[in-house]
């Protein structure tokens, strides 16, 4: 990585950078709390993480953040993992996200927008009215706090109300799209026995009608701790028997009620697959999420009431969870259901314009998918709205960073963000008061001590290293769900590391002070932004009786694009024919997610393990994307040296 300075891509005005709100915040927190007042960003920083209990307290006083109890001190216990935020002190989530309802009653909290790009709005009273409506009939259900709500919902409004409702009273909740199958449900729902599920009967994507009605059934069925069905038309059929009817939970005039909750009161469970065994089931806190989201939203992406804030996302996926964190920040919020390139292409750029969008976020694959179906955001859309571009789920290439800059406005601030579904927030990304250098996120994030690491433990600089967070996070997980020691929670990220946080991200930090990010370091699947653990794969694969034995990997491509190729070793007799090819796509896209289903499917003499017995999917990745084979593995480490010699064969001769 070289360290000469180049020519940045973008930079804010003098006018920008005095308007933006970390500038405001930077000058209050320098008269306030000690803070640096010159030095810009870098100074802001440095001071966030050395005195990083000020750092916390001065954003709680800033977002006047509402503790109905004090608490004793900002960091009780600051080890990782364990570190015990806001000791003493209760709020609720739900009460700072409908705040704006008080002074804005009647502007759109809420803009959704399905397939026919028509916007229509959900205003803060009226999103305010059915939170207060289903918060009542929750707990009329008996859902007391820290009980479990799950919702199978696209990106619509009833589920942010749902959402909203639940953490009104102090529920837990947990989401999953309904393109998942019952089986990617199951897996991620048993493991935390919801009391009450949220339906939809279908979904509607690429201008065709998907009826969910049979997978509602099977999850109903097979979720045994449910008290309470609730069913929404959104295909406009009738409720089955047994469901209660959305329409009628929400139809009181009623005031919210909030449980006020300790600071580290579960919020939601998030999943995130590892390499093995069921995806891991996070739990983040609603102070820690409050606080996490109230930085990173109204600081680095600069949102406030003013502002339109879209991300494409899906419910099971952490960045919509992000996404219906703007309303903290008065921003009023896009949800978007459906095909992110239906009719076309051009699609998200269609919906940023027609709901006057200020930060619009997308994935780095619809970028540059953008550029290679020849787009032009800007002849074909007014986009004066947008300020910001940012993108995630995978490190946005070069080439992307100078399509959106020609082909959107040259005075567009390109965020690139990377972050993670463990922490629901950003590790490194927008700030907008820097400079933009084209392939590298802006800075590491306020609070945030981010450093590169190599094996022994040593900070890098201008070198690829691990990417490691060496002090807590207010949204780091408090726990993972059924792990009643901790031990998976630890193994997850503080087994490289002790007491430090160790991501799976291969990171280099430039001595300019920004980041390039470049992807997965170890073999979890990170496809579109969702991750999926190989090990889902293999379930799923080698139920199947021609499949003896699979091994899948997920690469990052130089262009953005992702390579996500599936070997199979076969059983005797068994041919890799179009038959069985068609029904190894069918099975992953049925039982697992159209997202994850392979790009190729390549027969394989055997699949190398470790002593142990281990698939080897970091090695394997390694060798198809050049390394060589003495620098890609230990040899004495692995069971059969000569089947490597496959793989390293492929990758030479792969166009």
């Amino acid at each position: 990585m070289s360290t000469v300075n180049p020519q940045p891509l973008w930079e804010p005005t003098a006018e920008r950078i005095a308007e933006a709100r970390i500038t405001r915040f930077q000058a209050w927190a320098a008269e306030h709390h000690g803070a640096p007042a010159d030095g810009g960003y870098a100074a802001l920083h440095r001071w966030s993480v050395e005195e990083l209990e000020t750092f916390w307290k001065a954003v709680t006083e800033w977002f006047d953040i509402r503790f109905t109890t004090p608490y004793e001190r900002v960091l009780g216990d600051r080890s990782m993992p364990g570190a015990r935020w806001f000791p003493g002190a209760t709020l609720n989530y739900a009460e700072h996200a409908l705040r704006a309802a008080d002074s804005r009653a009647d502007e759109p909290a809420l803009l959704h927008v399905d397939e026919t790009h028509d916007p229509r709005p959900v205003t803060w009273s009226e999103l305010r009215r059915q939170v207060g409506s289903l918060a009542a009939e929750l707990r009329a259900l008996g859902v007391r706090p820290g009980d479990r709500v799950s919702g199978y919902l696209p990106n619509i409004p009833e589920a942010v109300v749902a959402l909203l409702a639940t953490a009104a009273v102090g529920g837990v909740w947990t989401s999953c799209a309904p393109d998942f199958g019952a089986r990617s449900v199951l897996d991620r729902f048993q493991q935390v026995e919801p009391v009450v599920l949220f339906t939809v009967d279908g979904y509607r994507y690429g201008g065709k009608e998907h009826d969910r009605r049979g997978i509602v059934a099977e999850l109903r069925r097979e979720l045994p701790t449910l008290r309470a069905v609730v069913h929404i038309p959104l295909l406009g059929t009738d409720a089955p028997d047994g469901a209660l009817e959305w329409s009628a939970l929400t139809a009181a005039d009623t005031a919210p009620v909030f449980e006020q909750v300790p600071f580290d009161h579960p919020l939601w469970v998030l999943y995130s697959s590892g390499t093995t065994g069921l995806p891991k089931a996070i739990v983040q806190s609603q102070g820690g999420i409050l606080v996490e989201h109230l930085k990173q939203l109204g600081l680095h992406c600069d949102l406030g009431p003013e502002d339109r804030f879209f991300w494409y996302t899906s419910t099971g996926w952490m960045m919509w969870n992000f996404l219906v964190s703007g309303l903290l920040t008065g921003t009023t919020v896009v949800l978007y259901d459906g095909s992110p390139g239906h009719p076309d292409t051009g699609a998200q750029w269609r919906i940023a314009e027609r709901t006057g969008a200020t930060l619009y976020g997308t994935s780095a694959a619809y970028v540059m998918a953008c550029r290679k179906a020849d787009v032009h955001p800007s002849r074909d859309h007014d986009l004066s709205a947008v300020k910001c571009v940012a993108t995630t789920g995978s490190p946005l290439p070069p080439d992307g960073f100078r399509w959106l800059h020609d082909e959107v406005r040259h005075d567009l601030w390109i965020a690139s963000v990377s972050g993670g579904t463990d922490v629901c927030s950003c590790f490194a990304g927008a700030v907008p008061t820097l400079p933009v250098h084209v392939g590298e996120l802006q800075a590491p994030c306020l609070g945030t001590d981010l450093q590169s690491w190599d094996p022994a433990g040593k900070p890098l600089t201008d070198e690829v290293g691990e990417l490691v967070v060496t002090n807590p996070m207010p949204s780091m997980p408090i726990r993972f769900w059924n792990d009643p020691d901790g031990s998976r929670y630890h193994d997850s990220y503080f087994d490289t590391y002790p007491g430090v946080w160790r991501h799976g991200d291969w990171i280099t930090l430039t001595s300019r002070g920004s980041v390039v990010i470049h992807g997965r370091s170890d073999s979890t699947l990170n496809r579109q932004g969702v991750r999926m653990g190989s090990a889902d794969i293999y379930e799923a694969v080698e139920r199947l009786p021609e499949i003896r034995e699979s091994l899948v990997v997920g690469i990052e491509q130089p262009d953005g694009g992702y390579w996500m190729p599936l070997f199979v070793h076969l059983a005797p007799g068994a041919t890799l024919d179009d038959e069985l090819t068609d029904r190894i796509r069918k099975t992953i896209r049925t039982q697992l997610s159209p997202r994850h289903v392979p790009d190729e499917i390549i027969e394989v003499p055997g699949i190398p393990h470790t002593l142990t017995g281990k698939r080897i999917e970091v090695p394997v990745k390694r060798l198809l994307q050049g390394t060589p084979l003495e620098k890609a593995v230990n040899p004495g480490s692995i069971d059969n040296l000569d089947l490597l010699a496959h793989y390293q064969e492929l990758a030479r001769t792969r166009p």
